[in-house]
């Protein structure tokens, strides 16, 4: 069974999307946070990809790093859960 956004996760992620200073990248990840509040839905392969990218990045803003995390957590892929483990 897949992991359900928590409230604060899905509070950021709703903000991000309507915030105007967000980056596309943001917004991209917060959606997909977003979409999987209250349903069973997991992150796509192209957002954990993106996600993945953003927690490698020393350069990531704090927002990044915290909707990716939240995405990365919700992947069924176990290699992509250890990736996660390396990098926190």
């Amino acid at each position: 069974m897949a992991k359900k956004t928590g409230r604060i996760a899905a509070k950021t992620a709703a903000k991000t999307l309507v915030s105007k200073t967000a980056t596309k990248i943001q917004k991209s990840i917060a959606g997909s946070v977003l979409a999987q509040s209250k349903t069973n839905k997991v992150t796509s392969e192209r957002v954990e990809k993106i996600a993945s990218s953003a927690l490698k990045n020393k350069n990531s803003a704090s927002l990044t790093k915290k909707l990716a995390g939240s995405a990365m957590s919700q992947s069924t892929k176990k290699e992509v859960k250890d990736e996660c483990i390396k990098i926190i």
